[in-house]
């Protein structure tokens, strides 16, 4: 009976799918597998022949394998690998380069023997590249094939470097990267325009061959592309989609990764539910949207008809379930986000008392804030809060090198007219300049050159804050340890950042604190600096009394919005406050027009935070509540 329901409630999914409750168990499952199958093959006297792939995903596979090797005596001296696939044309001492890539993160660190190791070779002529290919073939074939290929997944649902348009028996080739693919890989190279436009990727048909294919995906970035690999139709499209057609696939997932597929997103549809208040909200909101209803004109035989039968049964008649939701709806919607002093707050997102509060906005980079919740920042000051902002990091890596040599310029013709010795000022400048003529794409840059572009975006934060009413003691620049470090060398947390942390938290004792959960950041800087908030607050409050009377909010910034049903507090703009806005994000000069890293989405920041706010306005709007010109979304993080 198990198994029935199991399979009912996977029957939109197309291939196996497992998924685990976060990407490190998951990852270390999969180097469980990895290392069975090396044993079981020294126990044989054979040799393991393994698919390999680079990019964020395997990383923490590599550094279980690692620890296997150093810790518990695994052996690679009986395995081979076969890489997915190398940029072209690419030098393999290149800090991008897929070589470096896996001796730092995997074949530095363990017993393997050079000559078993095989990656694409990026210094080839174009002619040697035909020949190379049916070579690369050739050596898989003689081993008898890959026993197990490991595999990620791009936004464009490549595998490999398999872009959309390749076909399922295509063999190792050079190929044109996706656009999507460079700008995904433009932070690695200092910019799309550094990014190759090709690569030498193993083909599809290739890897279909591996006696076992584990894809792994990880966070909710890739949560839209896995639903289309796992439940879409096979597609040239869509590469992944051709996994479908193997009896040897396994996709690994973790939660969020997984979070789009049908039994998890909308599970009404395929299995009885438990119905909790979030599910119910969830359920009606999704139900409004599909038949393009308000929600108060929801009938039974709409629930009946898209599986929501059981929630009628059981939670009816509909009638008294779409008024339930519409009122939770309403009360999460207020125009006084630090509260409203000496009114009923029952049915309202914020405490009344204290009437005046202590509030600390995080801005993990220098114009977060702005962009994010600009609109409830000047309202949070203008309602007269105790407000103050703490920007989490420099920004620094983000301003483009003319705007810093134009800065200095300014600096040296200013000192120049008043007078004063600019020796040392005309020093630095040559120095700057000579560095970036021959700055190679993404080396880092010199302590002062770092120091001049945090400066810019220390003036342009300020500039913003003062603009939203913030006095200058108010505004807080923590440059917190792990991005400076990570400019680098791969960085985690450390405790001086938190300890920085819950020096600014004792010191503000905020009532309300608002941080970035905005974990879609192409560059983690958001979920590493709300760990770091988190990690923070959860020390103090076990020592500190005032901790027990902070809540702590969450916001998303430039890339996405939350669910509709995730929202517990929706602050409505006006026409005027989302003008205002809009002039608090112009301050940051240094990231209009076009930034340094835009991600995936060509406009602008404030066009993007205008659209983002206008869209969750209008989503209310058809839900059947009043229509506003735009709204800031918040939930709540109970710690």
């Amino acid at each position: 009976m198990a198994r029935l329901n199991l399979l009912e409630e996977t029957r939109f999914e197309k291939l196996p799918v497992t998924v685990y409750a976060d990407e490190s168990i998951a990852s270390k499952k999969v180097a469980r597998r990895i290392a069975d199958l090396i044993i079981r093959k020294q126990q044989s006297n054979e040799k393991a022949v393994l698919g390999l792939a680079t990019g964020a995903t395997p990383i923490a596979v590599y550094e279980e394998l690692i620890r296997l090797h150093r810790e518990e005596g695994l052996s690679f001296k009986n395995v081979i690998t076969f890489n997915l696939d190398e940029y072209y044309p690419m030098k393999p001492t290149s800090s991008q380069s897929y070589v470096s890539f896996m001796k730092h993160g995997l074949f530095d660190h363990i017993d393997i023997e050079l000559a078993n190791i095989h990656i694409p070779d990026g210094t080839l002529s174009r002619k040697d590249i035909p020949a190379f290919c049916l070579e690369y073939e050739r050596k898989i074939t003689a081993l008898g094939g890959l026993d197990l290929q490991i595999l990620g997944i791009g936004r464009t649902g490549h595998i490999g470097f398999n872009e959309p348009g390749s076909a399922p028996n295509s063999g190792t080739r050079l190929v044109t990267l996706d656009d999507l693919t460079r700008r995904d890989a433009s932070r690695d190279f200092g910019g799309k325009a550094n990014v190759p436009t090709k690569a030498i990727t193993m083909g599809i048909g290739t890897i279909f061959k591996a006696r076992e294919i584990i894809l792994m995906a990880w966070n909710t970035k890739k949560a839209a592309i896995i639903k289309k690999a796992v439940e879409g139709e096979i597609s040239s499209d869509v590469p992944a989609t051709y996994l479908q057609l193997s009896d040897r696939v396994e996709f690994i997932l973790d939660a969020d990764a997984a979070s789009e597929l049908t039994r998890f997103n909308t599970p009404w549809l395929v299995k009885d539910c438990v119905w909790n208040d979030l599910m119910i909200k969830k359920a009606v909101i999704w139900l409004a949207n599909t038949v393009n209803k308000p929600i108060l004109k929801l009938t039974e035989e709409d629930y009946n008809s898209h599986g929501m039968a059981q929630l009628a049964t059981q939670k009816g008649p509909v009638y008294n379930i779409n008024i339930h939701i519409f009122n939770k709806l309403q009360h999460t919607i207020t125009g006084w986000p630090g509260g409203k002093g000496n009114a009923d707050d029952s049915d309202r997102p914020e405490r009344a008392m204290p009437d005046k509060k202590r509030v600390l906005v995080f801005s993990p980079h220098p114009d977060d804030d702005v962009i994010s919740m600009g609109g409830t920042f000047i309202r949070l000051v203008d309602q007269g809060h105790d407000v103050h902002v703490a920007y989490q990091t420099s920004g620094n890596t983000a301003v483009w090198d003319d705007d810093a040599l134009r800065f200095v310029e300014f600096v040296r013709d200013f000192s120049q007219t008043l007078a004063l010795d600019t020796s040392k000022l005309d020093s630095l400048y040559l120095d700057m300049r000579n560095f970036f003529e021959s700055k190679q794409p993404n080396q880092v840059d010199t302590k002062e050159i770092q120091t001049v572009k945090g400066l810019i975006r220390k003036g342009e934060a300020i500039s913003g804050a003062r603009y939203a009413g913030l006095s200058d003691d108010h505004i807080h620049f923590m440059r917190l340890p792990f991005y400076e470090i990570g400019k680098t060398q791969r960085s985690s947390i450390g405790e001086e950042d938190i300890r920085l942390t819950m020096k600014l938290l004792q010191q503000v004792k905020p009532h309300q604190v608002f941080a970035a959960g905005d974990f879609a950041d192409p560059h983690g800087t958001h979920q590493r600096c709300f760990d770091i908030i988190l990690k923070a607050l959860k020390r103090l409050q076990k020592t500190e009394k005032w901790v027990e009377d902070c809540w702590l909010w969450m916001y998303r910034g430039a890339w996405h919005e939350f669910e509709t049903h995730e929202i517990e507090m929706a602050v409505p703009l006006s026409p005027q406050e989302v003008e205002k806005k809009r002039l608090a994000i112009f301050k940051h000069q240094s990231q209009k027009d076009r930034p340094v890293f835009p991600g995936d989405d060509a406009r602008e920041f404030w066009v993007r935070a205008e659209d983002r706010t206008s869209e969750t306005a209008k989503a209310y709007d058809r839900l059947g509540l009043a229509e506003y010109e735009a709204m800031e979304a918040f939930v709540r993080y109970r710690y």
